[in-house]
């Protein structure tokens, strides 16, 4: 009866935990949001809240302070890319969202705007030793980033039919992807 009871107690323990490591593999641990105005001297707010996510969410899942510099320093320049360029001609109240996902192996951070939409492959990357008028933010994004997309995203395609929004993706694996499969 005791060897009944002992097996059926580790049973129920190791199921739910082979479970979660799995559900955890597939699904996100957290995710945030926030909704800001179209003005430079937010980005403090910004900051301050990515910060937070970070402190809470991501140093408990292994990831390295230098890791959260990058995604921070990207996260700035992809604001500040939204405020000065995408939204140069709207007005200051003008908002801009912000979304992070963080997954059991990765970072995504989402920047929406309303501006004129742009295409990144014609921002030339800058040469070593030369100097150019733009281009750096982008360049800089894809250094900071594994990953860095840009779509624009029209209201008939979304559901609550908003006016068109462009989204500016930045993701980042906890460990470099040809490593996580070993």
């Amino acid at each position: 009866m005791k060897i009944k009871l002992f097996l059926t107690v580790n049973l129920i323990v190791l199921i739910p935990l082979c479970l979660l490591r799995r559900r955890l593999l597939l699904s996100m641990y957290q995710k945030d949001h926030i909704t800001i105005r179209s003005e430079l001297k937010l980005l403090n707010q910004v900051q301050n809240w990515f910060e937070l996510f970070c402190s809470q969410n991501l140093y408990q899942c292994g990831w390295s302070e230098a890791q959260v510099d990058h995604l921070s320093l990207a996260l700035a320049e992809g604001f500040t890319n939204a405020v000065r360029h995408a939204h140069h001609d709207l007005p200051p109240e003008t908002t801009i969202d912000i979304e992070v996902s963080l997954w059991a192996s990765r970072l995504e951070i989402r920047i929406w705007d309303r501006g004129k939409p742009f295409n990144p492959d014609m921002i030339s990357e800058p040469k070593p030793g030369t100097l150019q008028a733009g281009g750096y933010g982008w360049f800089l994004l894809r250094r900071l980033s594994d990953r860095v997309a840009y779509e624009c995203v029209d209201s008939d395609v979304r559901e609550n039919s908003e006016p068109r929004r462009n989204c500016l993706l930045i993701l980042k694996y906890l460990s470099p992807p040809e490593q996580e499969d070993k």
